[in-house]
């Protein structure tokens, strides 16, 4: 047996060790026990190789992370503010943007067929360039902002459809269960919906006796909470429980909403017979089980060809299926199998319908919503969307403005904008809201400047973490955002305040 003393060139002890043991493991082992060592040690060395190229990534990772978060600290913290670190930060910020808007101000070179894409995306980006920030913003308007009318319209439909299918199913089951007409509701009907027409909202109004039943603000309860109200039962002593179809969802006294939503989610979500609604509707309906609210999803087999093509290499053709129940599984089995990704995005983006127990009193909208509400099973949820989105109208009604229109930019920035994500609806109309007490021109031709103030107040009201709802001054409205959030979302609007182009991308 041989063996070279000392270290190989490139090789660490350990491995000349396993060298070692491989050159003369055939003498000791045999042929088997040779061949099965060899495969052991490959495996080793791969696993070492890889658990090093790991520590490289992770130490990589992290001096990102930290640079990240100095960058995000400097921006968000008030005192180094103070200190002069955010205009460090800004300033390198706004150089690199200008950068890449030189890069891609460039023009393209004479290219091959192949690079045909790319030269027409860079000569989109050029006319980009040469666009001012109010015309980048009415350009946005058109392509996120403001949806397609027959996008609209189809959306509208199934939700209808659907709408129409579940109010004539709980008056066949549920002859005795006093509801109002069901109807479309939310930002769908209102057309404040931005990026595309995926979700839409079914309300279902609940009738209570207005001598057996009484809604109690929640500043009297013993929740003081503004928006969680609370529905007391009247008159027990002259009118027992069971009087009114209601009393089987009582809880110490009180409506409880999530009782109702329970029975709702029985009696509609897991009751209904959605295949043969799917079959008369032609699409594929869903409940959406195990969540705290009730919803449906709902899936467009326009695109039946196309799936099929590509999914599978079993051809279906609509003359030898007659069953229309038949071809609707086979759609799902060919675009759900595994490897048909591509087939699925082919497929027409979902719509989400939410199924929504209210109560109305005059102008009060209470919404049964328990992942709101929780850990309180009888609060119901006091809704200000309806006179939101009322005074927004009357305000552009008044003086012909673009509040609205500015609400929809500022809504389809935060949603296609990962660190501005978690800013809802209700805060960025109420921001509009509170700057029209302060600001009278709101005209088509000062949406840039509407839209730069917004960003520099909403800075102000995430420093000061409070954003005070418009209608009801105790109700903050940033509570729900964490300390990270408002540092991403600091930073990031930090960065629009000398590059507003920087959201519109």
């Amino acid at each position: 047996m041989y063996f070279q003393g000392g270290r190989r060139r490139g090789k660490e002890g350990i491995a000349v060790a396993l060298d070692f043991l491989l050159s003369n493991a055939r003498l000791v082992l045999g042929v088997g026990g040779a061949a099965l060592l060899g495969i052991a040690t490959l495996a080793v060395k791969r696993f070492i190789e890889r658990a090093g190229r790991a520590a490289e990534d992770e130490k990589v990772e992290q001096k990102i992370a930290e640079s990240w978060e100095d960058l995000s600290l400097a921006s968000a913290s008030p005192t180094m503010i103070r200190k002069g670190i955010e205009g460090v930060v800004l300033k390198h910020v706004a150089k690199a943007t200008r950068q890449q808007k030189a890069d891609l101000c460039q023009k393209p070179e004479a290219t091959s067929p192949d690079m045909q894409p790319k030269s027409e995306s860079k000569s989109k980006r050029i006319q980009l360039c040469a666009l001012s920030l109010q015309e980048r913003l009415q350009q946005y308007c058109r392509t996120r902002a403001v949806l397609a009318p027959h996008e609209v319209q189809r959306a509208q439909s199934l939700a209808l459809d659907i709408c129409t299918e579940i109010q004539r199913f709980l008056h066949s089951r549920h002859p005795d269960m006093p509801l109002g007409e069901m109807s479309l509701g939310g930002s769908l009907l209102d057309d404040l919906q931005v990026v595309s027409a995926d979700h839409a909202c079914l309300l279902v109004p609940l009738q209570l006796e207005a001598s057996l039943w009484r809604l109690i603000p929640g500043e009297e309860t013993l929740l003081t909470h503004p928006l969680h109200w609370m529905v007391r039962r009247l008159n027990l002593e002259y009118f027992p429980r069971g009087r009114s179809y209601w009393d089987r969802y009582l809880v110490g006294g009180y409506l409880s909403a999530e009782v109702v939503v329970n029975m709702f989610s029985k009696a509609v979500m897991e009751t209904v017979n959605w295949p043969a609604i799917s079959s008369t509707l032609d699409c594929l309906v869903r409940p959406v089980l195990g969540g705290p609210d009730l919803k449906l999803e709902i899936r467009c087999v326009s695109v039946l060809n196309s799936c099929l093509s590509v999914c599978g290499h079993v051809f279906i053709t609509t003359s030898v299926v007659t069953n229309r129940n038949l071809l609707l599984f086979c759609v799902l089995l060919l675009c759900f199998r595994p490897g048909s990704e591509e087939a699925a995005e082919r497929c027409d983006q979902p719509l989400f319908i939410s199924v929504l127990p209210i109560l109305r009193e005059g102008d009060v909208v209470l919404t049964a919503q328990p992942e709101l509400t929780s850990p309180w099973v009888n609060a119901w949820r006091l809704s200000l969307y309806p006179c939101e989105t009322q005074r927004l109208v009357q305000l552009d009604t008044a003086d012909d403005g673009c509040r609205r229109q500015t609400v929809k930019v500022l809504k389809a920035v935060c949603r296609l904008n990962p660190a501005l994500r978690a800013l809802e609806a209700a805060p960025l109309t109420n921001l509009v809201l509170h700057l029209s007490e302060s600001e009278c021109d709101w005209s088509q031709n000062s949406l840039h400047a509407r839209f730069q103030q917004c960003i520099a107040e909403l800075i102000g009201y995430l420093e000061q973490g409070v954003l005070q709802s418009y209608f009801k001054p105790a109700v903050n409205l940033l509570s729900n955002l964490s300390e990270d959030q408002v540092d991403q979302m600091g930073f990031m609007l930090y960065c629009a305040i000398s590059e507003p182009e920087i959201l519109l991308i």
